[in-house]
């Protein structure tokens, strides 16, 4: 009878933590993070009999987590690449509506280089009006450009932002995960403590939506957490916090430090911090870059074959364009005293790219940001030479120091027009060729092109004369001979910065004259040279316009955008995934659950008829005994 009675007990006690848990399970369905609670019973064991065992009742071993290590990391790393892959794509969508909002730059540059098919087609070459509105199609390209620019930069400080506030909650994380490691290892002893384990798992999503992460369950309890490059994030209750820094080379940039100090920007893949930093290194600066290097492109071409023409006041045309001078960004560990002046000297040669430029002791040596080599030459002045740069050098270096090359980056954000007269548009050619009269020769003048319109003699007469079919000679107003030699037909002679080829044979005796254009004021060659720019390759060796140039970038921050959204809807579906394998183990299915309430509610009431029933047997025994 006593036995019935502790059976019984037992039996109510098992079911009313069975009905507890169940209750749980139910007002936590929609409990981010929350795990599935199961009571795990043992049948109670009886001592032994020498004719037969009858049990004595249950024992509720353990309240658990419905839990599977394996299917919540997998829900954390696809977390992580999701979080990864909606900053991504929000980046790339915002950098391809500022492209579109930005103005027309297409647009503009067609207009612009179509502007001097006007000023060479005006009616009267002294009308200022053509050349009124080629500068007000110049200030819309550089309007365009600045915009652009300056919507770029703005996207690059709101990075440094986001990455700021990103390392803020990681670090919050970090804490809240190490004092729940705390609490949970304290907690061990008196028991399993679900809700603390539910809550540390959550924040280790969290975790990982920010950054990427692994936790390794340890024997006390705890979780080690690392990020996904190695770096050690918690350890027991200890949290090793990042911080953030500048960059090296640019204080205005936002780079990502570990607990000792260390620099893990490049080293930081997953979650959103990861994004933010590759998009910013593999996408906004590639783009800032490409920009800038069209500006430099334009600008570069415009204003050399502007210097090659002449004005209506028969000078030399003066630059249309202004650029602001390539950045030399020392390192901010940099020993000696050393600074660097960068130029573009060569724009068809100059890419897209950072340099570091690197001090060893002995020499230079420069590479792309990305490590590949760059040669460098030394010129007679001491100045440095490579990938379209000329770098001169002042001070005293000291091993190790090095500087952050930057050509193109702020090149569109601060183009500027510089000329403001219409009448400098330099529309005729800056030189004229004329045949001798008594020419007898079949000779013709076939071009001729200013090479150096630096040269000071450039506008001075020179007679090109030809003593025998096979011989030339060069010599200027004041008789000297700038230069001689055998001739062939088609052969190219140059002077005083120009360059000239006949076509045909001259005949001995024949002679041509090169002096400064004077009929400058009805002269078109300069103005249609400057509109045939717009097809004419400047960039990548000679291969690409400044027109094709914008189009790449176009083409890059579209296809970025592309491959952005299309890794989103991977990654959707991918985390979606996982977490249906997750929940269909650690999720509360309400079906299920109401069956066990009606099941354990059925327990507890018939456990409690055993109790009374116990009870009744007891007082019958009682009363008998009592007669």
């Amino acid at each position: 009878m006593a036995n019935l009675l502790s059976t019984g007990i037992s039996g109510l006690n098992a079911a009313q933590v069975a009905l507890n848990t169940v209750g749980n399970n139910i007002t936590n369905a929609g409990t981010d993070g929350y795990s599935r609670e199961v009571v795990r019973q043992a049948e109670r064991v009886a001592p032994p009999s020498n004719r037969f065992t009858v049990g004595n009742g249950v024992d509720v071993v353990a309240v658990e987590r419905a839990y599977s290590s394996y299917l919540t990391s997998a829900v954390w790393s696809s977390n992580a690449n999701l979080s990864r892959a909606t900053t991504y794509n929000d980046l790339a969508t915002t950098l391809n509506s500022m492209l579109s909002a930005s103005g027309d730059l297409q647009g503009a540059l067609d207009n612009f280089y179509g502007a001097f098919d006007t000023v060479a087609n005006a009616s009267a070459a002294g009308d200022t009006s053509a050349r009124q509105a080629l500068l007000g199609n110049a200030s819309t390209v550089a309007s365009v450009f600045t915009t652009l620019g300056a919507q770029l930069d703005s996207q690059q400080k709101q990075i440094n932002g986001q990455i700021t506030n990103t390392v803020k909650s990681i670090n919050t994380t970090l804490d809240n995960i190490a004092s729940l490691n705390r609490k949970i290892h304290d907690s061990l002893g008196s028991g399993t403590p679900n809700a603390l384990l539910d809550q540390r798992d959550a924040l280790v999503n969290s975790l990982s939506g920010y950054l990427g992460v692994t936790a390794v369950s340890e024997a006390d309890g705890t979780y080690s957490v690392y990020s996904s490059s190695g770096q050690s994030l918690v350890s027991g209750s200890h949290a090793f916090k990042l911080s953030t820094g500048s960059d090296p080379y640019d204080t205005a940039r936002v780079n990502v430090l570990d607990s000792s100090g260390g620099d893990i920007t490049s080293r930081i893949s997953g979650g959103s911090l990861g994004a933010l930093l590759d998009y910013r290194s593999n996408v906004l600066d590639s783009a800032q870059n490409r920009l800038g290097q069209a500006a430099i492109g334009l600008a570069t071409s415009v204003n050399a074959q502007q210097g090659k023409g002449l004005d209506l006041n028969g000078q030399l045309g003066k630059p249309i364009f202004a650029l602001p001078a390539p950045q030399a960004l020392p390192a901010s560990s940099n020993a000696g005293t050393a600074t660097v002046a960068a130029q573009v000297t060569d724009v068809a040669a100059l890419d897209s790219a950072d340099y570091t430029l690197r001090y060893d002791g002995s020499a230079w040596s420069m590479t792309t940001t990305g490590g590949q080599p760059v040669a460098l030459t030394t010129n007679p002045d001491g100045s440095l030479s490579g990938a379209g740069l000329t770098l001169a050098i002042s001070g005293a270096a000291q091993a190790g120091d090095s500087f952050r090359i930057q050509p193109t980056r702020n090149a569109a954000s601060g183009l500027t027009v510089s000329l403001t007269d219409p009448s400098g548009i330099a529309a005729a050619a800056a030189l004229q060729s004329k045949a001798a009269s008594a020419n007898t020769g079949s000779g013709a003048l076939s071009s001729l092109q200013v090479t150096d319109a630096s040269n000071p003699a450039l506008l001075t007469g020179v007679t090109v004369a030809f003593p025998t079919a096979g011989t030339y000679t060069l010599t200027d107003a004041g008789g000297t001979v700038l230069g001689s030699g055998a001739y062939t037909a088609g052969q190219t002679l140059s002077a005083n910065g120009w360059s000239l080829t006949l076509s045909g044979a001259p005949a001995a005796g024949d002679s041509f004259a090169i002096s400064a254009n004077s009929n400058g004021l009805n002269d078109n060659a300069n103005a249609l040279a400057l509109a045939g720019l717009a097809d004419t390759g400047v960039l990548a060796g000679g291969s690409r316009s400044v027109i094709e140039n914008y189009t790449l970038l176009t083409t890059e921050i579209g296809n970025a955008g592309s491959q952005a959204a299309s890794n989103l809807t991977t990654q959707t579906s991918l985390h979606g995934q996982a977490m249906s394998a997750q929940q269909a183990v650690s999720g509360v299915n309400l079906d299920e659950e109401a069956a066990n309430l009606v099941k354990y509610q059925q327990a507890y009431q018939a456990s409690a008829q055993v109790i009374s029933t116990a009870q009744s047997i007891f007082s019958s025994l009682l009363a008998a005994v009592q007669r």
